[in-house]
């Protein structure tokens, strides 16, 4: 089963380049998007379309999974490949951020940088060296997920690449909790590891994640630690800032400390200007929800916008007989006009939403396409100035 990462190009200004990401799965060009499946579903659209849109990979939630329909289900039914039919590269996250996100009660926000919003109750109930005891959102079972479960769960479900088990800490906490934070997701790190090299098969390969809040110090610390161990390749989670400008700094001082020769994912970041701005810290691959979840809202992704979208329930679109993007090459675009996509919404046509997570699919595809150019052309910063306004 092969998995290699060659990089084909580097930016001489920055720290972006392309690359050939191979798997059993296939082989996926680099910097990409990857979708979410949470729940062994892209939100509002098949597999087929996802292929259509020009997707190449996509992730599912081991916490999600893990609650249900249950990973043992999941293997009986053949993997997620054959459950979901998707013939592709996937990927599946530890469950780690989910935990720690729900269970803290609104604190995605704050890890991400994110002005709150409802805070959820509180899910979490202990946190040990051995892992996280927590009450499941679903049915109030009570669930233990140790790094060592983390990647048995990922085996069953059977993604391609999988990812240690971490803790993830909000920006609000002091320097100390995160580099004790840090220093057990190390340990954890390690133990996820030694678990999967005990049953590894050739099918998977691991992540590493990098820890350690808004201390550059730590990110250091941290970056350093996934190079010596024997991950195949590295993510950047946790705190990333209490806004955007940070978020970049927090990124951008990993940079020099990551593996140069692995694959660099960063967890759940996706707008175009993230993307601009992350793929010159040297970041191979994006995951967010946001593409299908804006579309479920009538927002529709667009290149050059304001803001980079246009909100399809406004009245403006009610007699509007272009298509949402006069560039785009999607279904959507090419079968439908504004005004008809802001009908469905206006009358609560489930159709809206499927045609809108087709067209912002198909436009993040499209913007990866153009960076990938870009950055073999030297020319990010004349492409970054066609999408971002």
């Amino acid at each position: 089963m092969p998995f290699s990462f060659t990089i084909t190009h580097k930016d001489p200004n920055s720290y972006a380049r392309t690359g050939s990401y191979e798997t059993p799965h296939g082989t996926i060009e680099t910097p990409n998007f990857i979708f979410c499946g949470t729940k062994a579903s892209v939100k509002g659209l098949s597999p087929q379309q996802l292929r259509e849109a020009g997707s190449d990979i996509i992730l599912s939630n081991t916490y999600h999974l893990m609650l249900s329909p249950g990973p043992d289900l999941v293997e009986e039914m053949g993997g997620l490949h054959k459950f979901m039919s998707w013939d592709g590269p996937m990927f599946t996250d530890s469950g780690g951020f989910q935990i720690f996100s729900l269970g803290h009660g609104g604190v995605a926000d704050e890890i991400k940088g994110r002005k709150q919003g409802h805070a959820r109750p509180k899910s979490i109930l202990k946190l040990t060296e051995e892992g996280a005891k927590f009450r499941s959102y679903v049915d109030g079972r009570y669930f233990f997920l140790t790094p060592e479960g983390s990647i048995d769960i990922q085996r069953k479900l059977g993604a391609d690449l999988i990812v240690q088990l971490d803790e993830c800490t909000p920006y609000h906490v002091d320097k100390q909790y995160t580099a004790k934070s840090m220093e057990m997701s190390m340990r954890w790190g390690d133990r996820s590891l030694a678990e999967w090299k005990r049953k590894d098969d050739g099918k998977q390969k691991m992540y590493g994640i990098v820890q350690g809040g808004i201390y550059p110090d730590l990110r250091k610390e941290s970056c350093e630690y996934t190079a010596t161990r024997d991950f195949f390749a590295t993510a950047i989670g946790g705190s990333l800032g209490a806004h955007k400008e940070q978020m970049y700094e927090v990124v951008a001082m990993c940079a020099p400390w990551i593996h140069p020769e692995r694959p660099v994912h960063l967890l759940g970041i996706g707008s175009f200007i993230d993307v601009f701005s992350n793929v010159r810290s040297g970041i191979d691959t994006f995951d967010c929800v946001s593409p299908t979840r804006i579309a479920r809202h009538g927002w529709a992704m667009v290149k050059g916008a304001e803001r980079e979208r246009l909100n399809m329930r406004n009245a403006q679109f009610a007699r509007d007989a272009d298509p949402i993007d006069k560039t785009c090459p999607c279904t959507t675009c090419k079968n439908h006009s504004r005004s008809y996509v802001h009908h469905l919404f206006r009358v609560g046509e489930m159709l809206g939403m499927q045609l809108l997570s087709i067209h912002n699919v198909a436009t993040m595809n499209r913007l990866m396409r153009d960076v990938r150019m870009a950055i073999r052309t030297n020319t990010l910063d004349a492409v970054q100035k066609e999408w971002v306004v």
